[in-house]
């Protein structure tokens, strides 16, 4: 065995109280509501707050999660203005009788008004985070 000098032996000790400082990180509890709103597609709701943007008191955050092969009910009319961007997986965007492939970090929007489902023709599962812009 090799001998240890001071410098070697103060570094091993730093390193070892340093782990030993370290706390696991606390994992963080599901903090939304979550519903089934057609076969394969679930809508998890995370809140809401204040809006700085004219023409709009509150926003909200969701995720619709669709599995392959479901869709959202055909020509939903949205009730308010929207972004919605792709997080995981790709779906076929119907909006207004149009129909573009939304993949991974695609970004769109919707109007209130607008007419519009969304299909997971693919093998993952599809993510839509939407930001609800409410008047």
């Amino acid at each position: 065995m090799k001998s240890l000098d001071r410098r070697s032996a103060l570094a091993i000790g730093l390193a070892t109280a340093s782990v030993a400082i370290v706390k696991p990180a606390a994992s963080q509890t599901a903090d939304y509501k979550e519903t089934t709103t057609a076969p394969g597609v679930t809508v998890r709701e995370y809140g809401q707050g204040m809006s700085m943007i004219p023409g709009f008191k509150t926003v909200t955050l969701r995720d619709v999660v669709v599995q392959p092969g479901a869709k959202t009910g055909e020509n939903t009319v949205m009730p308010n203005a929207m972004v919605c961007h792709i997080t995981e997986g790709e779906l076929q965007v119907v909006q207004d009788g149009k129909t573009f492939p939304a993949k991974k970090n695609f970004v769109w929007t919707c109007d209130k008004g607008t007419k519009e489902h969304v299909v997971n023709s693919g093998t993952v599962v599809g993510i839509m985070r939407i930001t609800d812009l409410k008047a």
